[in-house]
């Protein structure tokens, strides 16, 4: 089957130059960035179109060529794309459920060790030249997490996957899911209050949807153990940010690990930038190598079922 496949944003994925898009169908055009206003002219003829994050509403959609049958989403959420749009238009829409389930679940990991000792602070300490903590006793708090609660909102496959670490590191495990299951393994599913009264760290791991924007509000962070953190490698809209920012400066919980972020990239200006009790990622939790390597093989796989009358991963 001749495809051509158009790649709207590939520098988004691709910002290294190590990945090969050739091996997506037989006729690629890639490229770095698309403005809407250059859209509708880069996809005209084309059968398949890529976008990691990018937005495309409604209108822009339903004036696509009819060539267009397929969108194929590089990353797991699809909340950037009008699927009530594509479906009038007949086009299907996929997405890649688990290209990075290891990498984010590793970087909720890195943030939980990092803040249980407060190294935020510590390397701030040394690139400002202070080696206190080496010459007198340790200025920061540094506290085991085996024992520790951890709280995990949303129990998909990256959920599974923090979970299974933190089991590693003896950790007790609380779960709010959709669709909770029996309590057993050294997990328990309870509703989210319970979980966010008695976790010492909670990490968010559910898909951002109208029912789960600014489920961490000004509300649930005052259920939270004022000794507790916050962990979020899923999206950032989960987090009311002005609530987060004022219950990290008020002490309403102890601090947050954040590699998403309500807008990317964060404002100048935006205080969790500098505040002591935050570390702050830029989105890097699917940005190992492997991991989008894997991201376009999947891509790939995607393309070449849906020629095959024989679609994968189909959200619409």
């Amino acid at each position: 089957m001749n495809t051509k496949t158009v790649v709207l944003n590939a520098k988004k994925m691709n910002f290294d130059g190590k990945l090969d898009f050739s091996i997506l169908s037989s006729e690629v055009v890639v490229y770095d960035d698309t403005t809407p206003e250059e859209l509708l002219d880069r996809i005209e003829g084309a059968d398949v179109i890529v976008t990691k994050e990018m937005p495309v509403n409604g209108e822009l959609i339903r004036k696509f060529p009819s060539s267009v049958k397929l969108i194929c989403e590089a990353g797991t959420g699809y909340n950037n794309l009008d699927l009530d749009a594509a479906r009038e238009k007949g086009i299907m829409v996929c997405n890649i459920p688990a290209y990075s389930t290891q990498r984010v679940a590793q970087t909720a990991i890195m943030l939980l060790l990092n803040l249980s000792s407060t190294m935020q602070i510590q390397m701030a300490m040394l690139a400002k030249g202070n080696h206190d903590n080496f010459t007198k006793n340790l200025q920061v708090p540094h506290v085991e997490v085996n024992d520790k609660t951890l709280g995990i909102i949303g129990a998909g496959h990256i959920g599974q996957a923090v979970i299974r670490a933190a089991q590693a590191l003896d950790m007790n495990i609380l779960v709010y899911t959709r669709t909770p299951k029996e309590d057993g393994n050294g997990i328990r599913y309870v509703d989210l209050e319970t979980l966010l009264k008695n976790s010492d760290y909670v990490s968010l791991h559910c898909p951002l949807t109208p029912q789960t924007r600014h489920l961490i509000n000004k509300d649930t962070l005052a259920l939270m153990k004022p000794e507790a953190f916050l962990i979020n490698t899923s999206r950032g809209a989960l987090v009311d940010e002005p609530a987060l920012i004022e219950a990290l400066q008020n002490g309403t919980i102890a601090g947050a690990g954040l590699d998403v972020q309500e807008v990317e990239p964060p404002a100048e200006d935006n205080p969790l930038y500098t505040m002591p009790n935050v570390i702050l990622t830029p989105h890097m939790g699917w940005k190992g190598l492997e991991t989008r390597k894997r991201l376009v093989s999947i891509l790939a796989g995607n393309i070449k079922a849906w020629e095959d009358n024989a679609p994968v991963n189909v959200v619409s």
